[in-house]
């Protein structure tokens, strides 16, 4: 049983081929998301369809996969057991924790009320209505006493996520905005990323950090770094400083944890929720349990941690489904070997023709590094149509500089002007 359609539950389901064995597949959403690009769903770069898949259209191929669209609200390893909210109890002979991870607001969760993270097609969709919403607000308004607030974005947290954000927010509001509005001048919003850290983009080498800040500064984004968040309310980012942001939108890109089901299973975690997962994967204490992606914690023979990356999981992925088919195949006659990562780099966009990538002692940044982003996300992307239609968007997107996907999803909400009885304005005659 895998549980999770993300990078790692896909890739093993992929790689997984024993004609006797039958895999149950348990997703909350009918869809693989390719996360790395919910930014661009988020700022109007694409569409949410652009870069989902259907699960079952994935595996329509496979008849011993059964795809089962629920929620799972608790796991007994120790009889072997999975819940599920729609009444369902099933059993497994091995089962595959990938369940990924959520935001963390580092013991604020009230906080998620005024900035939502990015983490599912939902979120995206949300924050991208905050951003187009503020800027009618403004401009059906004429000149409202809260201007600057309503075109100001401030990104909390200057990790890969943050910074494609606030690259793609630039853009979107200097660029694209600017040739949409008449009475506002779109040109002039305000894009601010606070980075708690010394510098934005600590994961990668100081070299590409400092390129990412002036190729962020070059699109006009204001880089806040060493500085914390003290508090988010309505609008409003206080600062450790003593320094009060006034935002319309807010964005948190600060952190992630594992799942809270994590929890209930009764194993150690790390202080981020993880699993503490063996060498090869699998859960102490029940070899038949495997945690693979952003739900396990597993130390590298350097001492560093495997990366929260779509890379780490799919190996993770590959790996598990390797020594499963092994034992079922030999049965008792196989040596685990341990996962080893292979690092094949760090990437993160910026803007248009800005990015920085870390490829080994390699350190790229502007249109080399943007063409080298480019060219491994479309690899990645599932489905054909996906691959087709983003590459069109993006092509599109950077020639004319035009974002197609300006949609506010859920309008103005409830109609003030309505009353409880619907008014039919009578019929004209015909002149």
């Amino acid at each position: 049983m895998v549980l999770g359609a993300g990078f790692g539950g896909l890739e093993f389901c992929k790689h997984f081929h024993d004609p006797n064995a039958r895999i149950t597949l348990v997703d909350q959403t009918n869809h693989h998301l390719f996360q790395p690009l919910l930014y661009q769903v988020a700022t109007a770069g694409l569409s949410a369809p652009d870069i989902a898949q259907p699960i079952r259209s994935i595996f329509s191929d496979r008849p011993n996969i059964n795809v089962l669209l629920d929620w799972v609200c608790d796991i007994k390893l120790d009889e072997k057991k999975v819940f599920l909210s729609g009444g369902n109890v099933l059993t497994y002979d091995y089962l595959v924790l990938a369940l990924g991870s959520c935001t963390s607001y580092f013991g604020h969760p009230e906080w998620e009320r005024f900035a939502p993270g990015l983490k599912n097609l939902r979120d995206a969709v949300e924050i991208r209505s905050r951003i187009l919403l503020a800027f009618e607000k403004a401009e059906s308004e004429g000149v409202p006493d809260d201007l600057q607030s309503l075109m100001t974005i401030a990104v909390v947290g200057g990790g890969p996520t943050g910074v494609e954000l606030a690259g793609a927010c630039a853009e979107l509001t200097h660029h694209v905005l600017k040739a949409d509005f008449r009475r506002i001048d779109a040109a002039q919003a305000r894009i601010i990323l606070i980075e708690g850290a010394p510098r934005v983009l600590a994961a990668m080498s100081p070299e590409s950090s400092e390129s990412g800040r002036k190729q962020l500064e070059n699109l006009g984004v204001q880089v806040l770094t060493g500085v914390r968040v003290k508090n988010i309310s309505e609008g409003r980012v206080d600062l450790d400083t003593g320094e009060t942001i006034h935002a319309a939108t807010i964005i948190w890109a600060a952190g992630v944890c594992a799942v809270p089901l994590a929890k209930k299973l009764g194993v150690e975690l790390d202080h981020g929720g993880r699993i503490k997962v063996n060498p090869d994967t699998s859960v102490p204490g029940h070899p038949e349990v495997f945690a693979i992606g952003d739900i396990a914690s597993l130390l590298q023979e350097d001492g560093k941690p495997v990366p929260g990356v779509s890379p780490a999981a799919m190996q993770m992925g590959r790996h598990a489904a390797r020594i499963i088919e092994n034992e079922l195949a030999f049965p008792g006659a196989v040596v685990r070997p341990p996962f080893k990562y292979w690092d094949k780099g760090t990437m993160a966009t910026i803007g248009r023709s800005a990015a920085v990538a870390d490829i080994g002692r390699l350190h790229i940044s502007g249109f080399p590094a943007w063409l080298a982003w480019l060219a491994v996300h479309l690899v990645f992307l599932v489905g054909f149509r996906n691959k087709i239609a983003v590459m069109f968007q993006w092509f599109y997107s950077y020639i004319a500089y035009k974002r197609g996907a300006r949609i506010i999803a859920h309008g103005l909400g409830e109609n003030p002007c309505a009353t409880s009885e619907t008014t039919v304005a009578p019929k004209q005659k015909a002149a």
